[in-house]
């Protein structure tokens, strides 16, 4: 999968790959409408029915050569890369899914593994859908494997709400020389990233925004009959989020009136906080510590120092030491299972196939993603992830107490999807730039045969 490094709604290769490995193991595939590169995969029968659900795509402009930790090295110049280490998630939740099945067959034990492989966790996109559209009923517990620099859980409110929303201004061109006769659907843009950085000392100190300017002509001489402009907005809650949205709306249509353009309005996706339940972090956490730590090697810990020096952040090394269990600190960072965590007991791993401290979504976290770190830290949190899910089908007290918990939780919060009910998803965000590098990144694609002995 780090081979293949595709990002978000292109994972093709990385979709077959998986597919092919649990088919051959007996799992049954089923599509997900609107997703053609998602996975959900499923295997046993009866109750209960426990979830997994993960991340496999790569970060634009990430690549980079694995192991060279003293300069910049792309597999391809200016291709995608797995710059935050998906790929290991994926080969976390297949690695513990496979076990477990065999676990289920070998002792007669009942129950369901419910697998989501997730599409476009860097544009924030997939899972709101799969809870909305229904592909979350009937779970009744998940869990979510995510690649870090140590092997630890928590239990609270972790991450910020996210909407993702396209603002598209459309005007009439003209010739630069006689701009009289358009409308600048790029002006309208431009204004609107003026008119919302004004706002911004009117926002809450939680709120994050950011945007790009997507589409925004071709040449100074030809006057832009469209621009695009995308915004990510950030908090704490979703009131917060929706805070934003509705005085982004505003803002946008005002743009409109000053350039005398005309607007459309898209919501990619919208989500709600990560959370994870305690009776879940308590089971993942007794596991974690049966497991321990990977035992790095003096080449694996010189690596990692040669990863922080070039990357600038400390040079503290690998982590040879457990985490205890504690309440959650809420980032500003975001991911897409939010919805998720608020209807189902929720637990997150994370495992340490990365180094301590590397900057996400830099070329440097390319670095250390498909070497022995990476294999020895997959490898910790497959187990984890498998013993915890074996808790939860072998002990139906233990299931019955993180409902409990749960339940007590979320107490006097209704969730309400952020996603708009009509929205369809973007089948073909990130096209054009996967297809501008597939090809030259095709002759280092890794095609070996996978057992599972």
């Amino acid at each position: 999968i780090w081979s293949y490094a595709e990002i978000g709604m292109q994972e093709y290769e990385t979709h077959d790959l998986l597919v092919k490995v649990l088919s051959q193991e007996g799992f049954r595939i089923d599509p997900i409408e609107g997703f053609p590169t998602a996975v959900l995969a499923t295997y046993g029968s009866g109750k209960p029915v426990i979830a997994v659900h993960t991340e496999f795509d790569a970060v634009p402009s990430g690549s980079q050569t694995a192991g060279v930790a003293d300069h910049r090295q792309p597999v391809v110049e200016g291709a995608p890369g797995h710059a935050e280490g998906h790929n290991t998630n994926a080969a976390v939740m297949v690695g513990a899914a496979i076990a477990v099945k065999r676990a289920l067959d070998e002792y007669n034990i009942k129950g369901v593994i419910k697998l989501f492989g997730t599409p476009a966790e860097e544009q924030i996109l997939a899972r709101p859908y799969f809870v909305r559209d229904g592909y979350f009923k009937g779970v009744d517990a998940a869990f979510h494997p995510h690649v870090g620099g140590q092997l630890s859980t928590s239990w609270g409110i972790r991450q910020y709400a996210n909407m993702s929303v396209q603002y598209t201004f459309h005007g009439r061109t003209a010739h630069g020389a006689n701009p009289w006769h358009a409308r600048n659907a790029l002006d309208g843009a431009k204004i609107m990233s003026i008119g919302w950085d004004v706002q911004r000392q009117y926002i809450q100190p939680s709120a994050r925004s950011h945007s790009v300017i997507t589409d925004g002509g071709v040449q100074p001489n030809v006057i832009p009959e469209i621009a695009t402009i995308w915004f990510y907005f950030r908090d704490v809650d979703r009131d917060g989020v929706l805070a934003m949205y509705n005085r982004a709306k505003n803002v946008s249509q005002g743009a409109a009136l000053i350039t005398g353009t005309t607007l459309t309005e898209n919501v990619l996706s919208a989500g709600w906080p990560t959370r994870d339940n305690i009776t879940m972090a308590e089971i993942v956490q007794s596991n974690i510590e049966m497991v321990g730590m990977p035992k790095w090697n003096p080449e694996e810990a010189d690596l990692a120092l040669r990863v922080q020096k070039i990357g600038d952040v400390p040079e503290v090394g690998l982590e040879t030491k457990l985490s205890p269990l504690k309440k959650a600190v809420q980032g500003s960072s975001t991911n897409d299972s939010g919805d998720i965590c608020w209807t189902v007991p929720h637990g997150r791993i994370s495992f340490p196939a990365n180094v301590p401290g590397i900057r996400f979504h830099h070329w440097t976290a390319a670095i250390a993603t498909a070497t022995s770190i990476a294999h020895k830290g997959t490898l910790a949190g497959s187990k984890v992830l498998a013993a915890s899910m074996i808790d939860l089908f072998t002990n139906p007290e233990l299931l019955e107490k993180a409902k409990k918990t749960f339940a007590e939780e979320i107490a006097g919060t209704e969730y309400q999807p952020l996603l708009p009910p009509d929205q369809r998803p973007p089948a073909n965000l990130n096209k054009d730039t996967m297809d501008k590098y597939r090809h030259l990144m095709k002759r280092f694609f890794i095609h070996k045969e996978i057992k599972f002995v």
